[in-house]
């Protein structure tokens, strides 16, 4: 058996992934392996001192395997916002369990990196195709990223929205869209 370390220097020279999806990648396989919190790169991109709110996404076998993220900073910069939601995705999204060592060659990884909520006064304003939603009520909200497969119309992207906070689905809301730039 390899040692733990092995895994971590093979994923840091995976080609084809954006210097935040292999952060997302290293800060997943250095916790599962380790339960070691990684810090962020010395060298960054630009991206990753920007403050923003960030969602990470798995999937296995095209399936979504875990998804966790802030839609407002809460974390100094965009590189630990990466770090602390992915391994929040790998170990604490409450619809699956957490993340095993024999689950990380077989993950695909994105990470979202959204922009400011902005109010909405109309469903005009609103495309599942380009905007993300959140939607309000009372201490309750719920969000859904924008462009995500099988939901095609505003009206399923708030409907699905509103069940994920618990949310009635004659409820009025109060809603917010945000754009994403999606890494992956």
């Amino acid at each position: 058996m390899a040692p733990p370390s092995a895994g971590l220097s093979s994923c840091r020279n995976r080609h084809g992934h954006h210097p935040l999806v292999k952060l997302a990648i290293e800060a997943i396989e250095a916790y599962v392996k380790e339960r070691r919190v990684i810090e962020p790169p010395t060298e960054t991109v630009p991206e990753m001192s920007e403050k923003a709110g960030v969602f990470v996404c798995l999937k296995k076998g095209g399936e979504l395997r875990g998804c966790i993220g802030t839609f407002m900073p809460t974390t100094q910069d965009v590189a630990h916002e990466v770090i602390q939601n992915s391994i929040s995705a790998a170990t604490e999204d409450p619809r699956f369990a957490c993340v095993d060592c024999a689950e990380l060659p077989g993950l695909d990884y994105s990470v979202d990196v959204l922009s400011p909520p902005e109010p909405v006064k109309s469903l005009s304003e609103l495309d599942p195709k380009k905007y993300g939603v959140i939607v309000s009520s009372g201490g309750r909200r719920g969000l859904l990223l924008p462009d995500i497969e099988g939901v095609n119309t505003v009206e399923e992207q708030i409907a699905i929205a509103k069940h994920k906070a618990g949310i009635a689905a004659t409820e009025p809301v109060i809603l917010h869209r945000f754009e994403v730039k999606r890494y992956e």
